[in-house]
C-alpha cells in the first residue's frame, strides 16, 4: 500500500509513476507536418520556444494539496490509447504532450510495477525519480512497490475490471544450452523456469476504489500552430469531488523543416 498523491507517471509510474517525466520537455520534430503559413519557419519556431519558456514558467508543474496513506488500488478513469506516426506527426494530436508516455497494458503496468532508482547508491526521492519495472532489482536502492491492482473501464462494454500483475511462468530454459549447463553447475538450484510479467483482468467487485486518476489533453489552438502542446493529470477523491493533486505538462517541439 502506498501514498497517494504524495508524489505525482509515462512512459516506465509515486501515484502517477509512469506519468513522472518533466514538467517541461522539448521532442523531436515529426516525420511530415504542416506549418501555419502566417509565420515563417524561423519566427514560428522563435515564438513557439518563447511560449514554450514563459509556460514552464508560470503555468507547468506539480501542486499537492492532500495526500493519503494506504491507498491499495486506485480507478483509472482513461487509459492513454496506442499511437503512431500518424498522431506524432499531427499538431492537434490531443495526446501529444505525453507522447513518449506508455500506453495501453503498458499504460495499466506503470501503475502496478516496482519503482526504483535511476541512481546508484541513492534511493528515489520526491525530486529524484525513478524508473519502473516489473520485478525487485536486489542491489538497487530502491524496490518501491506499486498499487496491488487497478480498476480500468472498458470501452467496449462501458465494465469495470480489476487489473494486476505479476510473473508468471511460461516456459522452460534449455538444459542442453550451454549457458544453462554452466549456471547449473554453479548453482545447483538454479530456477530453470522461464517468467513474464502478465496481466490478469477480472470482473471488478463494487465498490470502485474512492481515489481516481484521469487526464485532461489541451487542444488550444494557438499554442498548436506553434507546436506547443499540454495536458494534466489530476487524482481525485470520488467521494468528495476534490482534487488531491494534479500535474500540467508542457512539450514542444520546432516541428518539421518544411
Amino acid at each position: 500500500m502506498k501514498n497517494l498523491s504524495q508524489n505525482l507517471r509515462s512512459p516506465l509510474a509515486l501515484v502517477l509513476t509512469a506519468l513522472l517525466v518533466a514538467a517541461c520537455q522539448t521532442t523531436s520534430p515529426p516525420a511530415q507536418a504542416q506549418q501555419p503559413g502566417a509565420l515563417s519557419i524561423q519566427e514560428r519556431v522563435q515564438r513557439g520556444r518563447a511560449l514554450f519558456d514563459e509556460k514552464c514558467k508560470i503555468a507547468a508543474g506539480e501542486k499537492i494539496y492532500r495526500t493519503v496513506s494506504d491507498v491499495e488500488g486506485v480507478l483509472l478513469l482513461k487509459v492513454r490509447p496506442q499511437a503512431g506516426e500518424r498522431e506524432w506527426a499531427d499538431r492537434m494530436w490531443p495526446g501529444a504532450a505525453f507522447a513518449l508516455e506508455a500506453t495501453e497494458d503498458e499504460f495499466i503496468t506503470t501503475f502496478l510495477g516496482w519503482e526504483q532508482s535511476s541512481l546508484r547508491d541513492s534511493p528515489v526521492t520526491a525530486r529524484y525519480r525513478g524508473y519502473i519495472n516489473t520485478k525487485i532489482v536486489p542491489d538497487n536502492p530502491s524496490n518501491l512497490p506499486g498499487y496491488r491492482y487497478v480498476d480500468v473501464l472498458d470501452e467496449k462494454d462501458g465494465k469495470r475490471y480489476r487489473v494486476s500483475g505479476s510473473q508468471k511462468v511460461v516456459g522452460r530454459k534449455d538444459t542442453a544450452a550451454k549457458g544453462v549447463q554452466m549456471a547449473m553447475e554453479k548453482d545447483p538450484k538454479y530456477d530453470l523456469n522461464i517468467y513474464r510479467w502478465m496481466l490478469d483482468k477480472t470482473p471488478a467487485p463494487d465498490p470502485a476504489p474512492r481515489y481516481a486518476v484521469t487526464y485532461e489533453d489541451h487542444v488550444v489552438p494557438e499554442e498548436r500552430a506553434l507546436w506547443l502542446a499540454s495536458s494534466t493529470v489530476k487524482v481525485i477523491d470520488r467521494q468528495t469531488n476534490e482534487v488531491l493533486g494534479e500535474m500540467t505538462l508542457y512539450a514542444w517541439s520546432a516541428g518539421a523543416p518544411t
